[in-house]
């Protein structure tokens, strides 16, 4: 039989690494115009793979506009493959509704050329969620092709095979064995070209269910080989029995799919058997990660649904000022850059695209806010302050705002004139320049106040309540006093000496003692991968002395803690263990007197380098697995992975330690209780303890270099390459914030998915005053006082998305599953509607959904299934 190889030309782009995007592009102008020559001058040069991401075209075109028509010739003819992502993601830190608009926009920019690649196309991103099939056959994706993660223990040792999402999605898999580089550069010289094919061969036909294989022509950054043609002859002289030809990827895809008895697995593959994927990258540049996650939730859960509220009233939806910000957090989610296995200046331009996005979000949000605040009916002289609930329920819980005035002393009242009862916690003298200027340059200098309040009222269900600024005779000020312990509705807490706390859960009759008890430790790695000193000096907070305030009103309770923790300054000295530096420790926690949350914001200082720092929070529960999120569901993880046993023995490139991503959460629990932490910054996990009892969060690591050579957990090469990158040290405030909930029952049972979107989800204020520097005409029509778009009805199902459909024909609403069983999800819509439907993750109508008289519709959602309606205006 003959074995016909698959010469497949394609570049590998990545947009900066230890280079910048501006670099890249210099490079990425002289290679396009190659590219572009051959295929439009040479007939026998068939196809060229672009890597999958519009990005690229988008980086060429900003230099070269005038060659639009020559790619999309090319695009429709066939010869130049683009698409289908629009950068090259990450899948292990970066949210579900990124990976999805990723798709969106790539889909979308394809569709100004012609004909986007079909394939779930990620050649290098290190390791694959569980939900990938789910998420690519939401688009219409049938095929998949990546390099790392895999190894035997999956359930096949071949390159081809179907992988399941667990609610029953599947995509066919090519897999890279020898990744996607294998045939850059390829040699003519006989003797040398014989000697890398042999040992390509060796593996590629004992992996293969077909004789077909592939040959990737191409590399990071690597030109157009001209010479293919002479190569390709010296292969069919050296090997008569191959048929050698170039080719693309649908074309083996085509001869796979007539293959029976491929195998079936699920689940994500992060095994670092045969190539690296760098389990502890989720940790890498604390800021970066962070920055990426805050502005991921503020995004999807309250710019988007508040734009869509909006755009239900009458103002208009700004799709593209919403894709840009989108496309500018995008292009930081390549697995290089959000991985932050980058240089210092790189790690620069993405700190200031993450800054440029957030500024538009909320500068975004800010006018939503006042549009609808301004056209409510009532006396524009009046004050008034507008609280949004963006989840789909009503929620009655405590309420922190910010309302500045010139009134002394001021009621709230709502728009049947009831009084609000509130409290004052904080006041301070604003400027009135930075209220609004105009007023200085008529004279008035009189200063303005920023008073913080307090109070509680129930908001309705995706929308708002709007309450008026009165003048009084007289205001309750602060009534916050001093405790020695805080008592809520489910916790009493107390501050130990060392800092820690100590947590009584009055449902569960639990105590939680040493809570966020520090650990440091070495850092004898890199940018790639965190790695231990063998016999290292790792000190704990547990001696320290710490100063620490606790106090409470009848909204919250509040406690700040302050230590310093000695701390080996660097690797040297952790070897000698001296502690001759130190890292500044400070804490905040706030806790709703209602909710069963403690949320924690931790700014630690650090002047020390190479080390990491984790947070520990014993649980009590000694499991064998943990739960946390990926994107739309959940996944099951071993405590302990077996691979530890073998990894030497099997020659792993990299050593399986049980480090883990979450996206929102983690938990530890048994058929009683639960703990579990909220995340709204690190992404990075381990189950630790004697009896693997302990959640450990990762809050920062520091380490100098890009990459290093035999590494503890990493025997041999490098990573990237070896560069120094002392920016990495984490020298200075590095700031995280999350939260830690108990519940009783197991983690999936307790839902606690949905406890992380309300973390991630809180109300929002907006302090309408007379006054603005940014002046705005008033629209021609009213909004009411308060508002609700929609409400659900389930306790099941979690919302992911609420945003306008891009052809503008209504409202997508996503969801998903996070529980063990199939569920219903129950939705009421409040507003005027013609229809609803089902469709894609690319908003493709797949079916209609019938909805009751009073609006009421159902949809059948399985375990870890995202679902997607469009409800048509």
């Amino acid at each position: 039989m003959k074995k016909y190889v698959h010469i497949v030309p394609h570049m590998h782009w990545d947009r900066e690494w230890y280079f910048s995007a501006e670099e890249s592009r210099i490079l990425l102008v002289n290679n396009m115009e190659e590219i572009l020559d051959m295929l439009e001058t040479n007939p026998d040069y068939p196809h060229y793979v672009l890597d999958g991401q519009t990005v690229v075209l988008e980086d060429y075109l900003a230099v070269k506009p005038e060659y639009k028509k020559r790619i999309q010739k090319l695009v429709q003819q066939g010869k130049l493959i683009i698409g289908p992502w629009y950068t090259q993601t990450d899948e292990m830190v970066v949210g579900g509704e990124s990976i999805v608009r990723n798709l969106l926009y790539g889909l979308k920019d394809c569709e100004e050329f012609g004909e986007p690649m079909k394939i779930g196309y990620l050649p290098d991103s290190f390791g694959q969620s569980s939900q990938l099939p789910q998420l690519l056959n939401g688009f219409g994706i049938q095929r998949a092709i990546f390099w790392r993660g895999i190894s035997e223990r999956h359930g096949t040792d071949q390159t081809e095979f179907y992988w399941a999402s667990d609610e029953g999605s599947r995509v066919l898999v090519q897999v890279f064995p020898l990744g996607y580089a294998i045939g850059k550069y390829l040699p003519t010289d006989e003797a040398k070209l014989k000697k890398r094919m042999d040992t390509y061969f060796s593996v590629l036909d004992r992996r293969a269910t077909t004789d077909h294989i592939i040959i990737p022509n191409g590399h990071d950054q690597m030109p157009i080989q001209k010479n293919i043609f002479d190569v390709i002859e010296v292969l069919r002289k050296l090997y008569p029995e191959r048929i050698f030809f170039l080719s693309r990827y649908e074309h083996i895809f085509d001869e796979l799919e007539k293959q029976e008895g491929l195998a079936t697995i699920k689940g994500e593959f992060l095994d670092g058997k045969y190539m690296r994927v760098h389990r502890s990258i989720y940790s890498t540049r604390m800021d970066i990660k962070a920055a990426n996650t805050r502005i991921e939730n503020k995004i999807t859960n309250i710019l988007e649904p508040l734009a869509s509220i909006a755009s239900i009233l009458g103002f208009a939806y700004h799709h593209k000022l919403i894709e840009l910000i989108w496309k500018e957090m995008m292009k930081n989610h390549a697995h290089d850059s959000i991985g932050c296995c980058c240089s210092d200046k790189v790690h620069h331009d993405i700190m200031s695209r993450f800054f440029i996005a957030e500024e538009k979000a909320d500068q975004l949000i800010s006018f939503y806010m006042r549009k609808i605040a301004d056209a409510m009916p009532c006396d524009q002289s009046l004050d008034k302050l507008v609280v949004y609930n963006f989840l789909p329920y009503e929620r009655n819980e405590p309420i922190q705002a910010e309302i500045t005035t010139k009134i002394a002393n001021f009621k709230l009242v709502d728009e049947n004139e009831n009084e609000i009862d509130f409290e004052v916690v904080k006041k301070e003298t604003i400027d009135p320049g930075l209220v609004d200027r105009q007023i200085v340059h008529y004279g008035n200098y009189d200063p303005f106040v920023r008073y913080t309040i307090q109070f509680q009222d129930d908001i309705p269900a995706m929308g708002y309540r709007a309450y008026f600024i009165k003048e009084a005779d007289i205001m309750i000020k602060n009534v916050s006093e001093e405790v020695n312990q805080i008592d809520t509705e489910f916790y009493s807490l107390t501050v130990n000496e060392n800092g820690t706390l100590k947590i009584y859960d009055k449902t569960l009759q639990r105590t939680f003692d040493n809570v966020l008890l520090i650990e440091d430790m070495a850092d004898d790695g890199d940018e790639y991968d965190y790695s231990p000193l063998l016999n290292d000096f790792i000190v704990l907070s547990d001696d320290v002395k710490a100063q620490y305030s606790m106090r409470q009103n009848q909204y919250f309770a509040y406690v700040d803690i302050h230590y310093q923790l000695p701390v080996p300054a660097n690797i040297e000295s952790r070897k000698a263990k001296r502690r001759d530096s130190f890292i500044d420790v400070n804490i905040q926690l706030t806790v709703p007197m209602n909710k069963p949350i403690i949320d924690v914001k931790m700014d630690i200082e650090n002047i020390a380098k190479d080390h990491r720092v984790r947070a520990y929070i014993p649980t009590g529960i000694s499991s064998t697995y943990a739960i946390a999120d990926n994107q739309f569901g959940n996944i099951k993880r071993r405590v302990v992975d077996p691979a530890i046993e073998v990894w030497e023995i099997e020659n792993w490139d990299e050593r399986p330690d049980s480090i883990y991503p979450m996206l929102s959460y983690v938990g530890l629990s048994n058929e009683h209780y639960g703990v579990a932490v909220l995340t709204n910054s690190t992404r990075e996990y381990e189950i630790v303890g004697e009896h693997y009892d302990t959640i450990a969060v990762t809050l920062f690591r520091s380490i100098g270099y890009l990459g290093k050579e035999d590494i503890v957990r990493r025997p041999g090469r490098p990573s990237g390459i070896k560069m120094e990158t002392p920016d990495s040290q984490m020298i200075g405030s590095n700031k995280v914030h999350f939260a830690i909930t108990t519940h009783q029952g197991t983690t999936v049972q307790a839902n606690v998915a949905k406890r992380a979107k309300e973390f991630l989800t809180p109300l929002y204020t907006y302090n309408k005053m007379p006054y603005d520097a940014m002046k705005m005409n008033n629209v021609d029509f009213h909004v009411p006082y308060q508002y609700s778009l929609f409400e659900q009805k389930d306790p099941y199902i979690v919302l992911s998305a609420v945003k306008r459909s891009e052809d503008d024909s209504g409202i997508i609403v996503r969801f998903y599953n996070p529980s063990e069983a199939e569920k219903k999800a129950i939705f009421q819509w409040k507003g005027p509607l013609t229809q609803i439907q089902k469709t894609n993750l690319n908003e493709k109508i797949i079916a209609s959904i019938a909805y009751h008289p009073h609006k009421e519709f159902e949809v059948n959602v399985k375990r870890n299934q995202v679902q997607t309606v469009l409800v048509q205006l």
